[in-house]
């Protein structure tokens, strides 16, 4: 079924149940009143003359619904990052997918500090806009049997491109990535199947909508299942997050570490305890971050691994099935398999190779660049470029990105392997970063970065327990506040950058 078309058959069984709370407006919007408020958008937006529409609006009931309404409308909406310059990530969007319409908010671009550019249409000023009788002919065609419904709004095909987001370029430019409304829908029922979501679920949904996890798991694992949404805007606000999980008592949350370690760090005891599906993924998940989450709210904290291109959950731990450090087993739809990164081999169980993904949550490709999609998609296999390996119970490890694994001495060593090893002897509370900084003279050469001084000589000394000599920091560099994307991932790219020039100065005193 196409997503909106699910939308639909979801407010029609859940008329008078809450859709979204709203808490950053503290506005409370039923199916019922999303389905008339979609209904219209869509006619707004069906004279739109371009294909795609772009959607610069924040985790709000306007962001779910326009977003909804963008597809009712016939249209595509194209997912823009607003957290990482909102001007240019606006205009590479509109180059690279030539369109002209973005969706958006006066709210949003002053408290971003973007300027309005060509094309930006205000919902505020828009919703201003609909008459009387507008809002009158859509609550009755509301009232219309679903059959004749779904009839009045844009149809299509499962195959047909249900939204474009762009990869997060925390590596190189941001690729545009088509995901069809199988894709998603695929995801959203080999996800939540598995891990046993139902109606009676609500969600605390604060992650970003222009990020596939936002976007699949907060909206459409919803509006799929008819469940509540509690939206709020800001994840980096820790103390408000706290208080709405407080008070609302959401059952769901799924969210990035560092996220993760606001919350854990900012809330009362027992804050989330109502939560019985707690998700960490984009990351890798620390030890202790779950053990927080156990001591302090009785939650069990899950790790996940996906990937924008699988629309993206791959694997999940669950409670019934749980290796702490693993990502969980692979969702049922969805095939994997580990390559060997020389000979192409499949590896044996415990061998780390590249994770290959396989099934209807795969992307359609990336927009506008049919090499680089054949280059990643072979015979249905999508290769994620990340590394990892299966335990003899069928456990999937991330072992890291292919990039972060560097060849020094003929062996190959994982960056990440590294970074845990060193998270370990860590004092608690600091946050560390491990990159590659290549040299033409002295070739590769691995920096661990700090965001405080450590005592490197002590550190290297239990590192040295773990790890052979090759794979130990050559150096230690202290880096503040670790740069991170909006997505909550840390920016390796300008991780890389700000090391490079720290020791380029320090070469030159």
């Amino acid at each position: 079924m196409l997503l909106h078309h699910k939308f639909i058959a979801t407010a029609k069984q859940f008329p008078s149940k809450n859709a979204i709370i709203d808490k950053t407006t503290n506005k409370t919007v039923t199916y019922g009143k999303s389905l008339i408020a979609t209904l219209i958008l869509s006619a707004r937006f069906k004279k739109i003359p371009d294909q795609f529409i772009g959607i610069l609006l924040p985790t709000s009931a306007g962001g779910a619904l326009a977003t909804v309404a963008v597809l009712m409308a016939g249209k595509v909406p194209v997912m823009i990052n607003y957290s990482t310059g909102a001007k240019d990530n606006s205009l590479y969007a509109q180059k690279k997918c030539s369109f002209s319409t973005i969706l958006t908010s006066g709210a949003l671009l002053e408290k971003i500090n973007c300027p309005r550019i060509e094309g930006m249409v205000i919902l505020e000023d828009l919703m201003k806009e609909i008459t009387p009788l507008e809002k009158i002919g859509a609550a009755l065609k509301s009232k219309l049997p679903l059959k004749k419904l779904v009839t009045l709004i844009a149809g299509g095909e499962e195959s047909d491109t249900a939204a474009i987001l762009f990869t997060s370029g925390s590596e190189k430019d941001p690729k545009a990535v088509q995901l069809t409304h199988k894709n998603i829908s695929s995801n959203i029922e080999n996800f939540g199947n598995y891990v046993n979501i139902s109606s009676d679920d609500s969600i605390l949904a604060n992650l970003v909508f222009f990020h596939v996890f936002g976007l699949t798991v907060n909206l459409w694992v919803t509006f799929y299942y008819g469940m509540t949404m509690i939206t709020y805007a800001n994840p980096l606000d820790f103390n408000t997050i706290c208080t709405i999980a407080r008070e609302e008592k959401p059952t769901v949350m799924v969210g990035t570490p560092s996220f993760f370690w606001g919350y854990l760090n900012r809330s009362r005891q027992g804050d989330f305890k109502s939560i019985r599906i707690m998700v960490a993924g984009a990351d890798k998940c620390p030890d202790a971050l779950r053990e927080g989450y156990l001591q302090k709210h009785g939650v069990t904290l899950l790790e996940g691994y996906g990937a924008t291109e699988t629309s993206p959950v791959i694997s999940v731990n669950t409670s019934r099935f749980n290796r702490p450090g693993s990502t969980g087993k692979v969702i049922p739809g969805v095939e994997v398999k580990i390559e060997h990164f020389e000979t192409n081999g499949e590896c044996e169980v415990g061998e780390v190779g590249k994770i290959l993904v396989k099934g209807d949550s795969v992307m359609k490709g990336y927009y506008g660049d049919p090499e680089l999609t054949a280059e990643v998609i072979k015979d249905g296999w999508y290769n994620t470029g990340d590394m990892g390996y299966f335990d003899h119970e069928g456990y999937l490890w991330h072992s890291g990105r292919f990039k972060r694994f560097v060849k020094i001495g003929g062996e190959m060593v994982s960056l990440v392997k590294v970074e845990n090893t060193l998270e370990k002897y860590l004092p608690t509370g600091v946050s560390c970063c491990v990159v590659d900084v290549s040299d033409e003279r002295k070739g590769s050469s691995i920096i661990a970065t700090v965001t405080i001084e450590v005592n490197k000589t002590e550190i290297l000394k239990q590192m040295s327990k773990d790890l052979p000599n090759i794979a130990l920091p050559k150096h230690f560099v202290v880096i503040r506040e670790l740069p991170m994307m909006g997505t909550g991932k840390i920016d390796f790219r300008s991780v890389t950058r700000i090391v490079q020039e720290l020791m380029k100065e320090e070469e030159v005193a």
